[in-house]
């Protein structure tokens, strides 16, 4: 947020893990992330890492250690749920752990958000059904099966 200007990552910058994702998911996002290429300055973003398997978590660890020997300069941000702390990723990257807290107030961040994801050029684009053009939205109801 300290450059509104600067876009959000992109798909292949951001890795959402989930108990499912796999040894070779991890790996090629770390491949991408710790091998140097031209790629520019990205920061890459592995959310919820505490929620891979065991045997993903440490093909990750082992692949992690033999890449970041290549002598690569890289940005790699690992987020993970508190309450899941001593779980294997969060436990092999303890050394790096920086708790955060968000620094900006809600609306502030509604409104960056609202910056990016905002459909600039008027078309026939689906983002017309949500709020003020926004090419994303959340349904959600307090009655399940409501076909969302």
């Amino acid at each position: 947020m300290n450059s509104p200007n600067q876009p959000l990552p992109t798909f292949d910058e951001v890795l959402l893990c989930t108990p499912q994702t796999t040894a070779e998911q991890v790996g090629l996002f770390l491949r991408r992330c710790l091998i140097p290429c031209s790629g520019g300055e990205k920061i890459y973003t592995m959310l919820y890492a505490d929620e891979l398997s065991y045997d993903v978590s440490c093909r990750a660890e082992e692949l992690f250690q033999h890449l970041q020997h290549c002598g690569s300069t890289y940005r790699l941000v690992i987020m993970c749920n508190c309450e899941r702390e001593h779980s294997y990723i969060p436990s092999v990257f303890s050394q790096y752990k920086v708790h955060m807290i968000p620094q900006r107030p809600l609306r502030e961040i509604q409104r960056y958000l609202q910056h990016h994801y905002r459909v600039t050029q008027p078309s026939s684009s689906a983002a017309f059904v949500f709020k003020d053009s926004m090419c994303v939205g959340i349904v959600s109801s307090k009655r399940a099966g409501m076909g969302k």
